[in-house]
């Protein structure tokens, strides 16, 4: 095999400069096309006639680069096995380790849709800041994902100066970190699956409250200055659907079939499962449609207009407390509601988790502890004077 001799060349262009480039003899094939050729063009430039101290410098330096480039690449067409097998996958992983984390993740998090891909860029809020958005992969290791955890229990909510964020909101944001070291590890960019080697932290059982079915008459009974607002959360307790598909539903997904009664058809926009819910004539006339939802624009929202912000939920809390009711009721509140009162109501857990949408059983079996808990409290009522 011909040696191939590489010189640093200069040409001269327009405006008073000079380009460098990389002369081969004898020719060597393009990268591209594989057609012989003598030139490879650096994009590298120098004026003519420097005046100045400066462009002095410039054009040295320039030089300097252009040196570097020109012995690498002889290097590596006169000996093409400078380097071994293992010194090019370690020359490999040096480079991947100098890639950033943070925007591999921030690529992750708009790849997530709805709720979820707001869960990622919030966990991606709170590594930015922990890192001063500088974190390398190189940088990732078991100690540096303890220190994140440790900063997440402790830090300060970014919703609220004065909370600490809560741990099951630190448990979502670490296990974010956590999926992505695990499709870094997939990807390839990661030599080992470090996610594996980092335990989550543990989720913290908070209480989930819920209406008695006497709130929510009374509930019905009192008026509200958002009534669509009402209509769908009573909807929702009724249903047990959650505020994002009760928004999003259309009335082409609501069916009234004879003799059975309505149904709708659904996909969820949590869990992207595909749903087929039985739904009571008394939920259906929260909709204000009329008796068969197919005489309605098909894709008209059935709950047109009902929006979520601290200025609506200020109504859902106003027409609450109205009501003489001093829990701390949320939206998703009628949620629960729905499944607590139909595990009291004798409903096995298992129709109540299909009902709800979820895909694992453990996730509904919250529920049975709260009316285990109520059962348990509304026994002790009854005392002997002994």
């Amino acid at each position: 095999m011909a040696i191939v001799k590489v010189t640093l060349r200069e040409k001269k262009i327009s405006k008073g400069r000079k380009s460098l480039y990389l002369d081969f003899y004898p020719p060597i094939p393009h990268p591209e096309t594989g057609e012989p050729t003598r030139r490879e063009f650096l994009r590298l430039y120098i004026l003519e006639k420097p005046k100045t101290p400066f462009d002095k410098q410039h054009i040295n330096e320039t030089l300097k680069i252009g040196e570097s480039i020109r012995q690498k690449r002889e290097n590596f067409l006169n000996k093409p096995e400078i380097y071994s097998q293992y010194e090019k996958e370690q020359l490999r992983l040096k480079e991947l380790g100098e890639q950033c984390f943070i925007e591999y993740f921030t690529k992750l998090a708009n790849k997530r849709k709805a709720s979820n891909h707001d869960n990622w860029v919030s966990a991606l809020n709170y590594l930015d800041t922990f890192t001063n958005g500088n974190l390398k992969f190189a940088d990732l290791n078991q100690k540096f994902l303890e220190d994140f955890k440790e900063y997440l229990l402790t830090t300060k909510s970014n919703r609220s100066n004065k909370t600490t964020l809560s741990q099951n909101s630190a448990v979502s944001y670490f296990n974010k970190v956590k999926a992505a070291l695990k499709q870094a590890y997939k990807d390839g960019v990661l030599q080992y699956d470090l996610n594996a080697k980092v335990k989550s932290i543990k989720v913290v059982e908070t209480r989930r409250e819920y209406l008695t079915i006497d709130e929510l008459n009374k509930l019905v009974k009192k008026d509200c200055n958002n009534p669509l607002m009402k209509r769908a959360a009573l909807f929702s307790a009724l249903t047990g659907l959650r505020f994002s598909d009760i928004q999003k539903m259309v009335w082409g997904e609501l069916e009234w079939v004879k003799d059975q009664g309505y149904f709708l058809n659904f996909n969820q926009k949590k869990t992207k499962g595909v749903e087929v819910l039985p739904i009571s004539e008394q939920a259906y006339l929260f909709t204000e449609g009329p008796e068969n939802p197919k005489d309605m624009p098909q894709d008209k929202p059935v709950f047109k207009g009902l929006k979520y912000s601290a200025y609506h939920n200020k109504h859902l809390f106003q027409w609450i407390g109205a009501a003489g009711i001093t829990k701390d009721i949320r939206f998703h509140c009628f949620r629960h509601t729905f499944a607590t009162l139909q595990l009291f109501n004798g409903t096995d857990i298992y129709t109540v988790s299909k009902m709800l949408g979820h895909k694992d059983l453990k996730t509904t079996q919250i529920y049975v502890k709260i009316v285990d808990e109520a059962k348990r409290t509304a026994m002790s009522r009854i005392k002997l004077d002994m």
